[in-house]
């Protein structure tokens, strides 16, 4: 069974944390790692942040929060950039393999 890893995205809400996004890697955990660690946003999370992003794994198809951070809303667009064009570039680079 292969691992999987994506990076999920949440905001708070009144009745906790909703999932609203999610970004797959596939099985390179390297990639995930090195990507997540350029994220912009803040590693402690705190009770009055409103964004979230996780970098998740299947492990035997459950999901695994591996790290998470908090950003504020300039922060996430930036992220969500850097993450489309990062999964551009694998995906690209996949597909001339």
């Amino acid at each position: 069974m292969k691992t999987q890893f994506y990076i999920l995205l949440s905001l708070k809400t009144p009745h906790g944390f909703v999932d609203y996004g999610q970004c797959f890697f596939g099985n390179d955990r390297a990639a995930a790692y090195d990507l997540f660690g350029q994220l912009k946003g803040d590693e402690t999370l705190r009770d009055t942040a409103l964004l979230h992003i996780d970098l998740m794994e299947t492990v035997d198809e459950l999901p695994v929060r591996i790290k998470s951070i908090c950003c504020t809303l300039d922060e996430l667009g930036i992220n969500c950039k850097l993450i489309a064009r990062e999964i551009f570039r694998l995906k690209n680079l996949e597909e001339m393999a």
